[in-house]
């Protein structure tokens, strides 16, 4: 005799504040950021790569912190700014971040560039890249199978620069 399965939980209201609108979602309570984003606010541009936090292509900001979106509910994030690469660009302007990508070169197949441009955001507002070894290793958690990684540390290096001039 087959044992039934017990009845899944309900979908539970959330409101999130994703690039400043307040967005009011149903979910699965084990529904992941990254999933609530792409799958039903349709915000594709972070992207699932490992779906384990180890290639940081679904990196997004949460309170100006990065965060793999991958690892985090979305239960978790109510009450909490988060920003996506949609949210970066401002009145048809892209962020600075975006404009040094471009200007370096940094990317190639484009595909983990979302995660790598809201990575080196947070980098920058958490202080603690001094170095160029400093750098390398506050990136290491983005991967890039193109191998973009002179330019892209040449990007970080510059949004540095442009913090400090502040």
């Amino acid at each position: 005799m087959e044992k039934e399965n017990p009845p899944l939980p309900p979908l539970q209201s959330v409101t999130l504040r994703i690039n400043g609108k307040e967005q009011r979602l149903e979910l699965a309570p084990w529904t992941s950021l990254l999933d609530a984003l792409r799958e039903h606010l349709h915000l594709t541009g972070t992207k699932k790569g490992c779906d384990h936090g180890q290639c940081g292509a679904c990196t997004v900001l949460i309170d100006g912190k990065r965060i793999n979106s991958c690892l985090t509910l979305a239960m978790m994030q109510e009450d909490k700014e988060i920003t996506t690469i949609e949210g970066l660009a401002k009145d048809g302007e892209l962020h600075p971040v975006q404009q040094a990508f471009i200007d370096h070169d940094a990317f190639q197949c484009g595909y983990c560039t979302p995660g790598q441009i809201c990575s080196v955001i947070g980098l920058v507002n958490e202080g603690k890249a001094k170095t160029l070894a400093d750098i390398r290793d506050l990136m290491s958690g983005n991967v890039c199978r193109c191998g973009a990684y002179v330019n892209i540390v040449k990007v970080v290096q510059e949004a540095l620069e442009r913090s400090e001039a502040k």
